[in-house]
């Protein structure tokens, strides 16, 4: 059992809380010959792919070795700047591995915002009245189960798609979140969740329903 992430969006659709537990890091490396048949962003903290695909390597994922030799921002390790070695005809065929990046969290706070809308969309195209929303989203990759208090806060959780049980998971963290955040006096609502003690016992959580099983709690 595999659990990529954990996310709190608070009633008025504000990420509040994130937790990347377990997400993969994808690699993908291939050796090109000359010219590049991909367009490449060159900006001084990263190089990254801006248009085409090619073997599992597409728009977003960033360089990270030239020939085996990482690429730190735009410069490879050994100084020579990465744009000038790719770009010269001489130095192909060129070995480069690109990665997926980690999302940032603007980027969380963008895609938090968009699931408000899509989950208030979705209980008004329910042709039955007081539809609980979206409660469960599932691609190839990954599956997306959301739980909604009466509050209006939603607890979402990403997972492998062959994960089962989740939603009872959902209703776990959502314990630990009545416990150790509705209870902190100095915690107060919609407000990003810094607490330790939630951290603690989520991660704890966590680990536990990969290592025995949603059956162990």
């Amino acid at each position: 059992m595999v659990i990529y992430g954990v996310y709190i969006v608070s009633k008025s659709g504000g990420l509040i809380f994130n937790l990347d537990h377990n997400v993969p890091k994808v690699e993908n490396e291939k050796t090109f010959s000359y010219p590049l048949d991909l367009k490449l962003n060159f900006d001084p903290k990263k190089i990254s792919v801006v248009f085409g695909q090619k073997d599992g390597i597409t728009v977003g994922h960033v360089l990270s070795a030239v020939n085996g030799m990482p690429v730190n921002g735009a410069t490879l390790e050994d100084g020579r700047d990465a744009k000038e070695v790719l770009e010269n005809k001489e130095n192909y065929p060129l070995n480069l591995k690109f990665h997926r990046p980690k999302m940032t969290t603007n980027e969380k706070i963008v895609l938090a915002s968009t699931f408000y809308p899509l989950f208030a969309i979705a209980s008004q195209l329910s042709p039955e009245p007081k539809s609980s929303g979206i409660e469960l989203l599932e691609t190839e990759t990954f599956k997306l189960n959301c739980f909604q208090t009466l509050t209006g806060v939603k607890f979402i959780l990403i997972s492998e798609p062959s994960q089962a049980g989740m939603e009872i998971l959902l209703k776990k963290i959502y314990e630990l979140y009545a416990d150790y955040v509705l209870k902190n006096p100095f915690y107060s609502l919609e407000m990003p969740i810094r607490c330790e003690l939630f951290d603690t016992n989520l991660q704890a959580l966590l680990e536990q329903v990969e290592k025995n099983g949603i059956a162990s709690i």
